[in-house]
């Protein structure tokens, strides 16, 4: 068993039709989604991804037929019918099955459910080469910035294909002002004298659940964090850089454009304690 999703109240193997050519979902992008992790025998934060997927489905206007706790507990029916401690991808989705307004706005009651589960491995600290950008997040009053939603990841598929044609791994995008907002895939974190970075929160990308549990954990440990506006040159001239996301939770930066990194003691800190979050409270 490989993949399985929760479909009408039941389990479903492999990949099933779920969306068709007049599906609203599929028309107009009225999807949105969370991802969180099974890994090592636990699944940190997975009530706060239920509770954001909640919150990204009401701020499209549709209507969640599962509450958070709801949906945590289907996906942790759903970790179970696999061999414990198998890496897993846990993605719980809602989007509108019709339209309305000129079937451009959702029908709140066609909304449906979706809750897939797929092995993917934990991907281990390694070399990760970034670049800069041409393309920026968008301002909340251009985009749904607020929702964790599909449409907003064309624009990080067309990051990562510029990236990857200058031969890196991933890019730093900015945010509509010029400042740094994330990676196209994660947020971004720098280091400098000791302290912890990272750019604040403006509503031009998510506030990660990764990025708020390092954040925490490191200031608990006694290490400044700091969450402010950060400029390109900033990232150029850290001491250390490394990403915090759901897929790989905490991941060092080798090279910024053409500068050598090297995994630094904030990233390995915050790696370590998140590790240490995870198995006693995940």
């Amino acid at each position: 068993m490989q993949t399985i999703h929760f479909i009408d109240d039941d389990w479903v193997e492999g990949e099933p039709l779920l969306l068709g050519p007049l599906t609203h979902a599929t028309w107009m992008a009225s999807v949105v989604f969370d991802g969180a992790r099974a890994f090592e025998g636990v699944a940190p934060d997975l009530d706060r991804h239920c509770e954001r997927l909640i919150a990204s489905a009401h701020s499209f206007g549709l209507k969640p037929r599962y509450s958070a706790a709801e949906v945590e507990a289907i996906a942790r029916d759903g970790i179970a019918k696999y061999p414990q401690g198998t890496a897993l991808y846990i993605r719980p989705m809602y989007f509108a099955e019709k339209g309305a307004q000129f079937f451009v706005a959702p029908d709140p009651d066609s909304t449906r459910f979706c809750l897939s589960i797929f092995e993917r491995a934990m991907p281990e600290p390694g070399p990760m080469s970034v670049c800069l950008s041409s393309f920026r997040r968008p301002a909340p009053d251009m985009a749904p910035t607020d929702a964790k939603a599909s449409c907003l990841y064309p624009n990080s598929a067309r990051a990562l294909m510029e990236a990857t044609k200058r031969g890196f791994d991933n890019a730093v995008v900015l945010d509509p002002d010029n400042n740094v907002a994330e990676l196209a895939t994660a947020n971004i974190w720098i280091g400098k004298g000791g302290v912890a970075h990272t750019p604040a929160a403006n509503g031009t990308f998510l506030n990660g659940v990764t990025r708020q549990r390092v954040a925490n954990l490191l200031r608990a440990d006694g290490i400044e964090v700091t969450e402010r506006t950060i400029t390109w040159d900033e990232v150029l001239a850290a001491d250390e850089v490394f990403t915090t996301g759901n897929l790989s939770k905490v991941m060092p930066i080798t090279r910024v454009e053409d500068r050598e990194l090297q995994p630094g003691p904030l990233f390995r800190r915050a790696r370590e304690l998140y590790w240490d979050f995870a198995h006693q409270r995940g």
